[in-house]
């Protein structure tokens, strides 16, 4: 069952965001809808190491309002499949961005085997218990010699404080034994760079200040900002950091 954190966090909050940009404009959207991951830095190492190119088929998995996908449809021209289980999620991403969209869980892909280009997983590996599962299900739809673009919470290994409720974080030895155990070969990786333009800073502050003037006295909101707060403290005492990983399939 998820818990009910996860599902504000990933469900009732996409749908607010994509309100929130509606009411602000088209320039907020990928911004906002890359809240808690992804930033340009990020999504630019990422596009880079994965060889991103026009026509290219990128299947994000886990993609909550599609703002990375879009963000590498609009630079890369690449061809962009949205996979989320989240049903207010997905029809956020429709809205803000019109990305074919797949209402389903990663681990039952809806999608033929080797017929993907690339792939990306963002954020995502940390919220399921069965990784082994996620990432096997990746292998089979990539194509032989593919890229995967990661972006992984990685935990130190020693923990004092508790964890944002459904999340699993890897230590670096377990993530390295469930990417080779699935068939991947690991090429590059680095810690996530944190800055962000201000003017991305901004646009993404404007519409997290509008969803909390519309939506503070809500349940869902108090837990998806409970969540929020605890990873804060985890990144900050040292007990998580954030990598980008470029890895690719072995046949």
């Amino acid at each position: 069952m998820t818990a009910a954190a996860m599902v504000a966090e990933f469900d009732d909050v996409a749908g607010w965001t994509a309100d929130a940009v509606e009411q602000l404009g088209d320039g907020y959207a990928i911004p906002a809808a890359c809240r808690g991951s992804a930033s340009p830095a990020a999504l630019a190492w990422l596009a880079e190491a994965c060889e991103l190119s026009a026509g290219t088929t990128l299947l994000d998995v886990g993609a909550g309002v599609g703002g990375p996908a879009a963000w590498a449809a609009r630079r890369f021209g690449v061809r962009a499949v949205l996979l989320e289980p989240m049903q207010t999620a997905c029809r956020a991403a429709t809205r803000l961005f019109g990305l074919p969209v797949l209402a389903a869980d990663g681990a039952r892909i809806p999608l033929r085997t080797n017929s993907i280009d690339t792939a990306w997983c963002l954020g995502v590996l940390c919220t399921v218990e069965d990784k082994a599962a996620l990432l096997g299900e990746i292998h089979r739809v990539l194509r032989p010699g593919a890229p995967l673009g990661l972006l992984v919470v990685v935990a130190s290994g020693r923990r004092s404080q508790p964890l944002p409720e459904g999340n699993h974080f890897p230590v670096q030895y377990e993530l390295d034994r469930l990417l080779d155990g699935a068939g991947f070969s690991l090429v590059e990786q680095t810690t996530r760079p944190d800055i962000a333009p201000l003017s991305w800073s901004r646009r993404l502050e404007e519409v997290t200040a509008a969803v909390a003037a519309q939506h503070r006295a809500d349940p869902a909101y108090r837990l998806a900002a409970r969540q929020s707060e605890r990873l804060s403290r985890l990144f900050s005492s040292g007990h998580l950091s954030m990598q980008l990983i470029h890895a690719a399939r072995r046949p």
